[in-house]
């Protein structure tokens, strides 16, 4: 039996614990999967066992799907879809076994977890905030390998089932036992009372008898079904524009599935499955999955603080944003703005998205309560006596910002000062700062809630306790982090900023807003660059455009300062309603552009510039400036730049991130790509130097990541 199985008889059940050694989080491993199979021949055999139970050992974690690394032990697709036959196989052996098999399931149930317990004869879940069921498959450019394109549909009906696979999202306790996932739920103090309970209805009952909607029966077990896959497969083209080879095969394979014979069903899913498995895509967000992996070590935990209370200064958009997700995390947060009539809009704001939360049935009543006793809105400066940690989320002024620093270290003057400012330079802030070597960068995207990185930066004297316990923070808000070195513009920002002129470039040499967006979103972007700039505003734009306009002019690339112009003609972006883009009545349904903008460009006719040059100038301005990054140690790893490309600014997950990319397609062909445009468009374009190391070295930039 494997290390990571224990099992434990109970009356006549039988009780399989699992408990992968020395890890927080069970794992599909190759080992797991022959322990299986050693349990049920020992239970099938075992007259006094009339029940099996799989039930885990880890706190809020079932099973947290395959083990990925395991998919590059393998060379061949033939040899990959063999090892994948094992698995299901097993499966098929848990579906058909003659005794009952009930999951019994308190937290996160993951890919290979859930198709698990999807072969199982019942499934109980506990109601915990830690309980979620995925088939995140799609974001590695795969699709549920083991049964879950065959069994999930015909459980829960197609639309369900479809929503699941090509989305990768959480669902719910509640939602999966209104949907037919769970068949039950409870407590989590009361899951082995439940699965005693279960076990006895299996045997009295003999199964759970389940029943689709007439509609999703309709729309699963019959021709109507076809309209269903036609639905999906127009909005998966709409959001994918073509990049993504695996949501178009999870359809192919969930067709077969409800269409073909089983085991013709069960053959597709491995064939697609490992055929997908060596795509360039899946290589590129596996790469992805890895760094994220990594970046959850903090490398500077040993020095960290251990931290309960957190300051927010500002409780706007981003300062109520950063309150969710620390007091979320069971931080106590105080949350100060200059009035309180301010701080208590910043805490309602956290309300009003906790409460949308008790609506879909995410959270519970009495967690939002909890939650929301965690934050204390203030004016008073106070309230951050003692308060080890101060995050500020005030304007982007320097001055404003010495202002808050110099009040709050005068009530916490040992405390860690983090900054959320988007292009400042942490140094310049410390300037005023007593102890500068508290003084750090925690900048974080905006929706909080929902961007998932959190760039730290560090200057000279930044001490190593301060990025340990800043790192150490954005762990527990639930981050990918990484840390830069302090900088103009520091790491994103920095190589956003030549993208967002390129556009205002090619603005000004005649084309369109709609087809410099709609370029960019067919290279892979999910929002197109000028629509980006109204999601920022217009106002950041230009901020961001002065404070890294010296270091551009000093490389000999003039930055211009179109966005200034724009800004103080009155436009801001969507957060005035006032863009590139009409946001009132006119502008409903389908973005449409503001024509009144062309007026900074030259006027309202544009013309027609080659999709292709689009792409190339765009991503190349900003690839290139994530190499002058690594080069220059803005960046201590491409590890880390690929990371920040992807989860900050929406480089294309599935080109992997600028430096992967550069891997993929060949540093000599984006050199020659540099060339040829620093030679059509100037100095903007000349290639950095560490581009030629790497060509004349042969070096990877993943083997150095």
């Amino acid at each position: 039996m494997s290390d990571s199985l224990r099992i434990e008889r109970d009356r006549r059940i039988a009780y399989i614990t699992l408990d992968k050694p020395d890890d927080k989080v069970n794992i599909l491993d190759k080992s797991l999967i022959e322990g299986f199979g050693t349990v049920l021949d020992s239970v099938e055999k075992d007259d006094s066992i009339d029940t099996l139970v799989f039930i885990s050992a880890k706190e809020g974690n079932f099973i947290a799907g395959a083990d990925i690394n395991m998919f590059d032990t393998f060379t061949e697709t033939e040899e990959f879809e063999a090892f994948i036959k094992n698995a299901t196989d097993l499966l098929d052996r848990i579906e058909q076994f003659p005794k009952p098999v009930i999951a019994a399931i308190n937290g996160s149930c993951v890919g290979g977890g859930l198709e698990l317990i999807l072969a199982c004869h019942a499934r109980i879940a506990t109601d915990d905030s830690s309980t979620k069921f995925s088939l995140p498959e799609v974001k590695l450019g795969l699709l549920p390998g083991a049964g879950g394109t065959q069994r999930l549909p015909r459980l829960v009906g197609l639309p369900s089932a479809l929503d699941i696979m090509l989305t990768g999202k959480n669902v719910f306790p509640r939602q999966a036992k209104k949907m037919g996932l769970i068949d039950d739920l409870t407590h989590k103090h009361g899951l082995r009372q439940a699965a005693e309970w279960m076990a006895g209805k299996l045997k009295k009952d003999g199964a759970i008898s389940r029943k689709l909607s007439l509609t999703n029966k309709a729309l699963t077990h019959s021709p109507l079904r076809s309209v269903a896959f036609s639905q999906a497969e127009k909005q998966v083209m709409k959001s994918t524009r073509g990049n993504y080879p695996a949501p178009l095969k999870i359809l192919e394979s969930a067709r077969a599935g409800l269409t073909k014979t089983r085991d013709k069903g069960f053959e597709t899913e491995r064939r697609l499955f490992s055929r997908l498995a060596f795509t360039p895509e899946s290589a590129a967000l596996r790469s992805l999955f890895f760094a994220m992996q990594g970046a959850k070590k903090n490398p500077f935990k040993e020095k960290a603080a251990e931290v309960r209370k957190i300051g927010i200064l500002g409780a706007g958009l981003m300062g109520s944003g950063i309150a969710d997700v620390s007091s979320k995390a069971g931080l106590q947060v105080v949350l100060k703005d200059r009035d309180i009539e301010s701080a208590m809009k910043g805490y309602h704001s956290v309300e009003d998205d906790l409460r949308k939360k008790i609506k879909k049935r995410i959270i519970s009543k009495f967690d939002s309560d909890a939650q929301m006793e965690r934050i204390t809105p203030t004016s008073n400066y106070g309230h951050l006596r003692g308060v080890p940690v101060i995050i500020e989320a005030v304007f982007e002024e320097l001055d404003i910002k010495h202002q808050v620093l110099n009040e709050s270290m005068s009530m916490s003057p040992d405390a860690i000062f983090a900054s959320n400012t988007s292009s400042i330079p942490i140094s310049d802030i410390a300037k005023k700062a007593e102890h500068p070597e508290n003084v750090i960068g925690m900048h974080y995207f905006s929706p909080v809630q929902k961007m998932p990185l959190l760039e730290i930066i560090k200057t000279k004297q930044t001490s190593a306790e301060a990025i340990g316990t800043a790192y150490e923070i954005g762990l527990k808000q639930g981050k990918t982090v990484i840390v830069v070195h302090d900088g103009p513009g520091f790491y994103t920002t920095r190589i956003l900023a030549p993208f967002i002129h390129e556009a205002m470039l090619l603005l000004g040499e005649g084309a369109s807003v709609e087809s410099i967006d709609s370029a960019m979103k067919d290279f892979g972007f999910p929002v197109g660059p000028v629509a980006l700039i109204d999601e920022v505003g217009i106002d950041v734009a230009a901020h961001v455009s002065a404070t890294l306009a010296p270091m551009f002019r000093e490389r000999g690339a003039e930055p211009g300062n179109t966005a200034q112009k724009i800004h103080d003609a009155g436009y801001l972006g969507r957060k005035n309603k006032k863009g590139f883009y009409r946001y009132d009545k006119a502008g409903k349904g389908k973005k449409k552009v503001n024509e009144d903008i062309y007026a900074f460009f030259g006027g309202s006719e544009r013309k027609k510039i080659d999709k292709t040059q689009i792409q190339q100038r765009m991503s190349s301005v900003m690839v290139n400036e994530a190499m002058l990054c690594l080069e220059e140690h803005i960046l201590d790893s491409a590890r880390d730049g690929d990371l920040g490309a992807v989860l900050g600014l929406g480089f294309p997950p599935f080109l992997g991130g600028p430096f992967h990319y550069t891997d993929q397609i060949g540093v000599e062909q984006l050199l020659e790509q540099l060339n040829k445009l620093e030679s059509a468009h100037g100095n903007r374009f000349k290639a950095a130097g560490i581009l030629q190391e790497y060509l004349k070295s042969g070096r990877k930039f993943r083997d150095e990541a």
